[in-house]
């Protein structure tokens, strides 16, 4: 079944919505956006009972919240992303070919997030692990301040693939469950990392060489990091 395109120049953010609603209860599989300036919500209005799936590519910006709530399906950003990319997500992938706003990955309880570059400021914002479900996601550049601010499951890779350091403040801010990866010592034969490298081949990178460094790991020192400050 070949790939249905949307041109989304002048579309008004429900009225592209509705026609990808449209597209997926009609049995479509893959549709490809192209002309996309600033619509939200993309992929956000895609539950079904049925657990229809769909690929979907986007050529532009996306605006806020792409992909809130998402359920199963792939989506493909050919350039940068605004904020709130992941919002809840519950299954499925997205990958960025570019950079992402802030609150990457907020609440999202499953799935997983690749991004090529890097992200802004309190990403995976209380990202959660729920009925089974781990999250995973994977920056291949560096995050700014409040990263993994009150996480409380799934996991967290930065790259630092052009070897800036990470300059955040208040990483793990509240943390008290999942993992955060600081380019270290993580196991060679991690799903993420290859999951990475083969969602972005024009970085030509080599598995050894990005791992070669070792990663600093972050984990909660408490699963109650405020239990002092309470009475009770």
């Amino acid at each position: 079944m070949g790939a249905v395109e949307i041109n989304a120049d002048g579309l008004q953010t429900r009225d592209l919505n509705d026609r990808l609603r449209d597209l997926m209860l009609a049995g479509k599989r893959k549709v490809i956006i192209r002309n996309v300036c600033g619509q939200r919500y993309i992929g956000t209005r895609l539950y079904s009972p049925e657990r229809h799936r769909m690929e979907i590519d986007i050529f532009g910006t996306p605006g806020n919240d792409l992909a809130a709530f998402l359920f199963g399906h792939r989506l493909v950003v050919h350039g940068n992303a605004q904020d709130g990319v992941g919002n809840t997500m519950d299954d499925g992938e997205i990958v960025i070919e570019g950079r992402a706003g802030d609150v990457l990955g907020f609440s999202m309880r499953g799935g997983t997030i690749y991004v090529r570059d890097g992200c802004g400021y309190r990403t995976a914002l209380h990202m959660k692990e729920y009925e089974g479900k781990k999250p995973a996601l994977v920056i291949g550049g560096t995050a700014q301040d409040f990263l993994g601010e009150y996480m409380a499951g799934g996991t967290v890779i930065l790259l630092d693939l052009k070897g800036q350091g990470h300059r955040a403040n208040f990483i793990g801010s509240g943390m008290h469950g999942g993992t955060i990866y600081l380019r270290g010592s993580v196991n060679r034969s991690d799903q993420y990392v290859s999951g990475f490298i083969e969602k972005f081949p024009d970085l030509e990178l080599i598995p050894e060489e990005v791992l070669k460094d070792g990663f600093v790991k972050l984990i909660p020192r408490s699963k109650r990091p405020y239990s002092d400050l309470y009475t009770y």
